[in-house]
């Protein structure tokens, strides 16, 4: 059964320099690292114990290197929730881009910040995302709607405006709200990831590294309201224009095993997840599932050549659940 308290992790990645992997020096150049980016939490004097975040799996560097020749994308990573078992990892350390899996980062500080009822007002520099090829929902300045609905377009649909807008909105400014995503990555242990923007959009100094989204993946699954938008195949908002007319939008998810585009994997439900695209992140996925005897997993692959090969690649690693 799932938890349904918030888990309260101290720097968990730290568990990876400090336990049975010192006698590197690329792993205590790590650690400190660790530390100089972490800034003044490492303040306060912790003992070892207090780096072992309760409910999370430990990657050692010895899990670190999975030899499967199928999994070819630049990191991979498996993990048994119910049982904290780590069943395959692959490079999950490496600094990567992580194109629109920024959004898990920007609807957990919404969920913990804002309020669903809340309305968001679109802004101006919400409705005018100029970059080419960013996916937009396509709402106007001064058009109004319920936080809620602007998370299940930044979630199954991955809208970019809608990460913009709620930025806007929970953080009073989407400087402000770039500056809770990274305080809020250094208080679970995501260390090692920096977020200039809500969206994933690219940009050189945005990036993070599997091991980081497992954490906030992992963080996220506590939320009812999380595990119901991305259960979502297709969502309807509702919201009014600035005129105060009524409009409405269908949103559908991305995620191709909710929506028939990849074969389902024989034996295990996928509840849903997060997609990721762009010319230099590659193709991005993360899941939770369960198998038949109920055990929950997290399951996430990073830089996929491409999409074909991302949900072959997944229904591979998922498929070695029921062996």
């Amino acid at each position: 059964m799932r938890m349904t308290k918030k888990l309260i992790i101290l720097l968990t990645f730290a568990c990876f320099s400090l336990v049975g992997c010192q006698n590197t020096s690329g792993e205590l150049l790590a650690y400190e690292e660790m530390k100089a980016s972490a800034g003044s939490v490492f303040d306060n004097q912790f003992t070892e114990a207090d780096f072992f975040a309760e409910n999370l799996a430990i990657i050692t560097e010895e899990d670190n290197h999975g030899e499967d020749p199928i999994l070819t994308s630049k990191a991979n990573l498996l993990v048994n929730i119910t049982d904290n078992e780590v069943i395959y990892a692959d490079h999950v350390y490496d600094r990567l881009y992580p194109a629109s899996l920024t959004k898990l980062m920007t609807a957990l500080i919404a969920l913990q910040n804002g309020e669903l009822t809340d309305t968001v007002t679109i802004s101006y520099n919400a409705s005018h995302i100029a970059e080419s090829g960013a996916k937009l929902c396509g709402f106007h300045e001064g058009d109004t709607i319920s936080l809620e609905s602007l998370l299940y377009a930044l979630l199954i649909y991955s809208g970019n405006d809608a990460g913009t807008a709620i930025a806007e909105h929970v953080g009073k400014s989407e400087e402000n709200f770039v500056k809770m995503m990274n305080e809020e990555a250094k208080k679970l242990g995501a260390v090692h990831s920096n977020f200039v923007n809500a969206h994933g959009l690219h940009n050189d100094n945005h990036y993070t590294t599997a091991y980081d989204l497992y954490l906030i993946f992992h963080q996220l699954i506590q939320y009812d309201t999380f595990l119901s938008i991305i259960n979502t195949p297709s969502y309807k908002a509702v919201y009014k224009d600035i005129e105060g007319n009524e409009k409405q939008m269908t949103f559908q998810t991305t995620n191709q095993f909710l929506n028939g585009k990849a074969d389902p994997v024989p034996g295990i439900e996928i509840i849903g997840g997060k997609t990721g695209t762009t010319h230099k992140a590659g193709n991005c996925l993360i899941l939770l599932c369960q198998d038949s005897k109920h055990k929950e997993y997290i399951s996430l692959i990073l830089n996929s050549p491409d999409s074909d090969q991302l949900y072959s690649q997944m229904s591979h690693m998922l498929s070695s659940l029921t062996e």
